[in-house]
Formats: C-alpha cells, sequence, structure tokens
C-alpha cells in the first residue's frame, strides 16, 4: 500500500473534518485524495461526489455513517485534492483507478455510494469489479448508456436540468467562458438545483469554485460529460446480455433530476430496492444528510 501526505493540488486549501485524516493513494498511475474515518475494524462504505462537488459533499452524512462503518469518501480523479491527468475519462478507466484507490487503502470488500458524476462511476465499478462490492447505492444520476435520456428535453421547465450536458461536450468553448467565473457556475447548479436555497453557504459554494479553479480543475470536470458516449459504449460492451448481480439500491429526491432511481435501474440489475427522500433537490446528502445516512446504514446491514 502507498499512502503519503502529498497533495497533488497545492492551490487548493484542504478542509478538515473532526475525526477523519485525509490520505493520498497512488491509484494505477494516478494518485487520488480520500478522506477516512470511522470504524477501523467496521464494514467499509466508499463515496463519491459529482459535479461540481469534492469529497466535502458527504461532510454531513459521513459522521453519521462513522459509528457503525469505516467511511472513506474519494475524490475523483480531476476532482477536489485528486490528481487532473490527462487522457480518458469514461467512467470505467476512472471506475479502475478508484477501486484500486480503495484497495490501496487495504479495504479488500466495501460498499460503494455515490451521486451524480460519482453514480456514473459507481455503475461501471460494479460491472468491473463486482466481486469486490456489497451493494451499490445511486444517488439521483442518469447513467451514460444506461439510463441518461439520449436526448435534451426543450420544455424549459424541465431543460434547465439538463442543458449543461451539451455545453460541456463543446470543444473548448465552456472553458472559454467559464475561466474566471467558475464561483458564479458552481454557484448556478449548487443553489438552483438544491430545493432550499440556503443548502450551501458562502464557504461552501467557494470551496467547489476554488477546486473548479485549480489548474487543471475545469477540464478534468468537462472530461466526464465528453467522455460520456465511451462510457455508454463500454457500459453495454460490460452489460453483454447480462444484469449487475451486486445489490442496488436508488435514492431519488422529491425535486430531483430522476423521478424513480430504482425503475429506472430495475432493468439492470438483479436486486433493485429504492426509496425517494422528501424535500430535497438534487444535492440530496447535501440537503437531507440525516435521510441518506439512515438509507445507506439499513442498506449495508440488512440481512
Amino acid at each position: 500500500m502507498s499512502v503519503t501526505a502529498h497533495n497533488p493540488v497545492p492551490d487548493l486549501p484542504l478542509r478538515d473534518l473532526a475525526g477523519f485524516a485525509h490520505r493520498w493513494v497512488d491509484a494505477e498511475g494516478v494518485r487520488l485524495h480520500a478522506v477516512e474515518g470511522g470504524r477501523a475494524d467496521g464494514p467499509a462504505v466508499v463515496l463519491l461526489a459529482g459535479f461540481p462537488q469534492t469529497w466535502w459533499a458527504w461532510r454531513e452524512v459521513m459522521p453519521r455513517l462513522a459509528g457503525n462503518f469505516r467511511v472513506i469518501a474519494v475524490d475523483l480523479p480531476g476532482q477536489g485534492h485528486s490528481e487532473r491527468p490527462e487522457g480518458s475519462y469514461d467512467t470505467h478507466t476512472v471506475a479502475d483507478h478508484v477501486h484500486a484507490a480503495v484497495q490501496a487503502l487495504g479495504v479488500p470488500a466495501y460498499w460503494l455510494a455515490a451521486h451524480d458524476i460519482g453514480a456514473w462511476v459507481a455503475f461501471s465499478l460494479a460491472l468491473g469489479h463486482g466481486s469486490d462490492l456489497r451493494g451499490v447505492a445511486l444517488l439521483d444520476a442518469g447513467i451514460p448508456g444506461i439510463t441518461l435520456p439520449e436526448s435534451i428535453p426543450t420544455d424549459p421547465a424541465r431543460a434547465w436540468k439538463t442543458w449543461h450536458f451539451a455545453f460541456h461536450l463543446v470543444p473548448d468553448l465552456p472553458e472559454t467562458l467559464l475561466a474566471g467565473r467558475e464561483r458564479a457556475y458552481a454557484g448556478w447548479f449548487l443553489k438552483t438545483k438544491a430545493l432550499a436555497p440556503d443548502a450551501f453557504d458562502d464557504a461552501d459554494i467557494d470551496h467547489y469554485a476554488a477546486a473548479l479553479a485549480a489548474d487543471g480543475g475545469l477540464r478534468a470536470s468537462l472530461a466526464y460529460y465528453r467522455d460520456a458516449a465511451e462510457s455508454a459504449r463500454r457500459n453495454h460492451q460490460a452489460l453483454d446480455g447480462r444484469r449487475l448481480a451486486v445489490p442496488v439500491l436508488g435514492i431519488s429526491s422529491s425535486h430531483g433530476s430522476i423521478p424513480d432511481m430504482a425503475a429506472s435501474l430495475s432493468p439492470w440489475s438483479e436486486h433493485t430496492t429504492g426509496i425517494t427522500v422528501p424535500d430535497a433537490g438534487h444535492f440530496i446528502p447535501d440537503e437531507q444528510p440525516e435521510a441518506v445516512a439512515t438509507a445507506l446504514t439499513a442498506f449495508a446491514t440488512a440481512d
């Protein structure tokens, strides 16, 4: 195992969470950042965040899980304090890095919970490394090639939730328009897609904006969308007529992007259950951390 104190993004200040420690691990050639705490002898729960967030998205959930589990929140490649490599950001490539990071931390088997783009990666990880997973919970995400709509709705009442998919695919233009405006962009996502406008304070928005603005952050964040077609192709290739054997929990919210995660995932999974979290928008872990922690605990301790 290779665990170091080196920060690949030195211009991005670290945010600490009581009871948890920062780790950096070599994950098949990419150095990833993880934040770890909880019961050292407990079952492991690994958490992945999405756009435009970092591991900090789970800050309210992690202490609620710490009494029962070894809790590890991982910054994806290009996210937060992880390295921002050149090359592919298709979700199978990224999933291999994440799984290698978890193994480098000495975790042979684990529960996986993931939101937004993190859920894209988690689905692919379950396809490629399902034998090492005990279960996977996916929060409010359309999975490329699986549940992500192939076209963007033109109805203004719905299009605001998905318009950015096409924008992020355009070469170079998003970087040109967003450079120096990362805070306004991150703030729009966080405040518009959350049900309650005060779900994020200024410090939260500053943190996420700084992660995007740090060297390579914007490029890497957009790369997940630009490589979504390859992610979809590899998902279909990996499925090849089969379904996920690992238990899947779909977590929806009352005002999220995907009305029924369990229904959208059930054709692709042999064992799917679902819940809907009330009084929440897209950012369920931030908006209703108690409900998320309760759901994950029940999922990971079910007989």
